[in-house]
């Protein structure tokens, strides 16, 4: 079932294609696109945070990057934030926000076609990656609240400003780091189901705000299979194998995310969503992986489970055949598949809709 639902991905894609070659249509221009989340979108971010200790802007991050320039992105190249705007025809991802307001002369002009907040290490609790100086979710609103300032003292009034960003896509991907500090906090200061509860509760609030904030349409990335990462297989289970408390906690977060949007857009008129089910979306390329080219599902290319890609670690040259990059991180390749899925694919993995049908684009 599982390999018949991701070969269902390519097929369709297939036809897309060739029914927009057919029909000659010009593509309609890319949205805005506003990103939210944590490392799995970030593209520099954490560059611009002084002390801030969650970074990659050092090799061997960026070694498929052009120029083999590392630029903050936890990546050997691309990560899934770049490579699901280039299949909107964007040439290339947003920048980050705190590079925009660092050129104030061109601020205005760039915040109009989108912006990257998404900071490596944070979560949806704001406490999530306090230590490592890392910028939460409300806080990425905040700055998103600025923009919309910006646009409304440029169109001059706040109707405007609706408009413009009714028309913008959302993409937010976090909650990994959320668990992964719950699991490692071995005082554990709430029960798992109250940690659920507020986890669920304090993102459906963010929601809202970026509802009230003029935010119309929402892509969602859940939480994937975190606990068969390289470091949850080596510092969890110590024998290479899943650690099935963090793999029940990343289930449970989709469904409570499916059912809090299911249920806050019912309440709504103008809202759309989809959501990506990346536990399932990776449970199935890991059950067919040479399908897809991968021949090892479980190592980290670069550095190991329990040390991070850096300067001193030894990394593999056949990249593209590794799931993962580094410790927690895919490598472009995979974030490459995630794309590919997250704008082709059907029921169950994406829900109502997937992103090619939420945006009206044909890859």
């Amino acid at each position: 079932m599982a390999k018949t639902c991701f070969h269902g991905v390519f097929v369709s894609i297939a036809v897309t294609s060739l029914l927009l070659l057919q029909a000659g249509a010009p593509p309609p221009p890319p949205p805005a696109v506003y990103i939210f989340g944590d490392s799995t979108l970030d593209v520099g971010t954490n560059n611009f945070i002084p002390e801030c200790a969650a970074r990659a802007d050092f090799y061997f991050n960026g070694i498929d990057f052009p120029y083999s320039k590392p630029t903050g992105r936890f990546s050997n190249g691309l990560n899934t934030a770049d490579q699901i705007v280039r299949l909107l025809g964007l040439k290339k991802s947003p920048p980050p926000f705190l590079y925009l307001v660092n050129d104030p002369s061109n601020f205005q002009k760039n915040i109009l076609q989108g912006a990257n907040f998404a900071s490596g290490g944070s979560g949806v609790l704001r406490d999530t990656g306090k230590a490592k100086r890392v910028i939460p979710l409300e806080e990425q609103i905040q700055h998103f609240s600025t923009i919309r300032s910006n646009i409304t003292n440029m169109t001059g009034s706040e109707e405007a400003t609706d408009k413009i960003l009714s028309k913008a896509f959302i993409l937010i991907s976090i909650g990994s780091n959320d668990m992964f500090e719950y699991l490692l906090n071995l005082s554990k200061p709430m029960s798992l189901a109250e940690f659920n509860a507020t986890l669920i509760s304090t993102y459906e609030y963010h929601i809202k705000t970026l509802y009230e904030l003029g935010a119309r349409t929402f892509g969602i990335l859940t939480v994937p299979p975190i606990g068969c990462t390289p470091f949850a297989r080596a510092v969890f289970t110590g024998n290479n194998s899943c650690f099935e408390p963090a793999q029940a906690m990343a289930v449970q977060f989709y469904f409570d995310v499916g059912s809090s949007l299911e249920q806050f857009s019912s309440t709504v008129q103008d809202m759309k969503y989809s959501v990506g089910n990346t536990f399932l979306m990776t449970g199935v390329l890991t059950g067919d992986m040479l399908a897809f080219g991968l021949k090892n599902i479980a190592a980290a290319c670069c550095g190991n489970g329990t040390y991070g890609c850096n300067q001193t670690a030894s990394f593999c040259s056949n990249r593209d055949e590794y799931l993962f990059w580094d410790q927690f991180h895919p490598t472009q390749r995979a974030s490459e598949l995630v794309a590919l899925t997250l704008f082709g694919a059907a029921e169950p993995i994406m829900v109502p809709m997937n992103f090619s049908q939420l945006l009206g684009v044909n890859i």
